[in-house]
């Protein structure tokens, strides 16, 4: 009964569970890192993002008064308070304490500590009472370890520090421009250039096309690692040296002949009466690039545009080579978070901030502009 109309087959089935799971593969680290992003470094510490809508037993680290708020008993110097008043928190209900870090539970609420010459009571509301023989000195209060249930706290310190801290080091402000710099004239250069070579090589008859189009399609095997180096030779040789120009012709000629490729199927494929009927009338080569051409290659034209714009966003390798230097003024954001993860390496908030921020362009490019991209492909590739 299979391949009857009104039933599905099993590689239906199979194609549908397949596209769920690589889409749950793509939206878990991604939603994660956005509910990351807004969590405080303590709460990242404690549990995983997907427990972050709820409360949470967490280790926090308090103090009692300073030694100068003491006052004097009969003979006994006392110190009395909130915990939480103190350091300006909701209470909470606390389920364990200690005086050590090396054992941050070893005592009930209610219970009666000495340390230090000094007796400490802890109530489970965070009341405290530190009474001691002698005049307490110091300038700090007692540290004490509490466990409590801590309720969800989301914050957008996280995007202050890693936007407009002004802090060079997790500032991620400047190399979010740098990377605007590099990626739109990367992205509008190859397509305006790819454009115009592929309707020559679609409808322009000229000598040697078919090696042409053979070259190209050459091209697309050659491995990118093997051109920088002659490359940076070549820039170094003319007098670009490292900048922006040079990051723009590297990520043009690396990215022309798949561009060249995909639009030269695209538009080889439109109906060839159109063009006749516009030479007929006397149309030139460049009114019917411009006015035909163009407006019906929009799908092909975006969805290259995606290509280039997500694989210049996410360069590191080509940046590296062509544009960064030792002033660190030209950065991009896939640098500026491998320096993080130097710095910042135990700072999950602030690295989940920064790669939430360095791929939520590419996101809002892509979503904008993903239904042209099956329509594009398909229609460069089918016949």
């Amino acid at each position: 009964m299979d391949n009857i109309a009104g039933h599905k087959s099993s590689l239906t089935w199979a194609v549908n569970i397949s596209v769920v799971v690589i889409v749950a593969l793509w939206l878990f680290p991604t939603v994660g890192l956005f509910v990351s992003s807004f969590r405080t470094a303590d709460q990242i510490a404690t549990t995983g993002w997907w427990k972050a809508p709820f409360a949470a037993e967490q280790n926090l680290v308090l103090r009692t008064k300073a030694p100068e708020d003491q006052v004097q008993e009969g003979d006994l110097y006392v110190i009395s308070g909130n915990l939480f008043d103190e350091e300006g928190r909701d209470r909470l209900g606390i389920s364990a304490w200690g005086t050590s870090s090396r054992d941050v539970a070893a005592y009930e609420p209610g219970d009666t500590v000495e340390d230090d010459e000094m007796r400490i009571t802890l109530a489970k509301n965070g009341d405290y009472r530190v009474e001691s023989g002698v005049a307490m000195e110091g300038r700090r209060g007692e540290r004490l370890f509490v466990t409590a249930l801590v309720p969800p706290e989301f914050t957008l310190d996280n995007y202050r520090q890693v936007l407009t801290s002004g802090n060079a080091t997790d500032s991620m402000a400047k190399a979010f421009f740098n990377t605007l710099t590099v990626t739109i004239p990367a992205t509008i250069i190859p397509i305006v250039v790819a454009a115009f070579a592929a309707y020559a090589l679609a409808w322009m008859d000229f000598p040697g096309r078919a090696l042409l189009i053979a070259f190209v399609v050459g091209l697309l095997v050659v491995p990118l690692q093997l051109a920088l180096i002659p490359l940076l030779k070549l820039h170094l040789q003319i007098g670009i040296g490292k900048g922006y120009l040079g990051t723009w012709l590297a990520h043009t000629a690396f990215g022309l002949p798949l561009a060249i490729y995909l639009l030269r199927n695209y538009m080889a494929g439109l109906p060839r009466d159109i063009i006749e009927n516009a030479r007929v009338d006397g149309a030139t080569d460049f009114q019917i690039f411009t006015k035909i051409i163009l407006p019906l290659s929009y799908p092909a034209l975006a969805s290259f545009a995606i290509f280039q714009f997500l694989w210049t966003w996410n360069d590191l390798l080509v940046a590296k080579v062509f544009l960064i230097d030792a002033t660190g003024q030209t950065t991009v954001m896939t640098n500026q978070i491998v320096e993080l993860l130097g710095t910042r390496g135990g700072n999950w908030e602030i690295l989940a901030t920064a790669a939430f921020v360095s791929i939520a362009v590419p996101l809002v490019v892509f979503f904008a502009m993903q239904r042209y991209l099956v329509r594009g492909l398909l229609a460069g590739s089918v016949k």
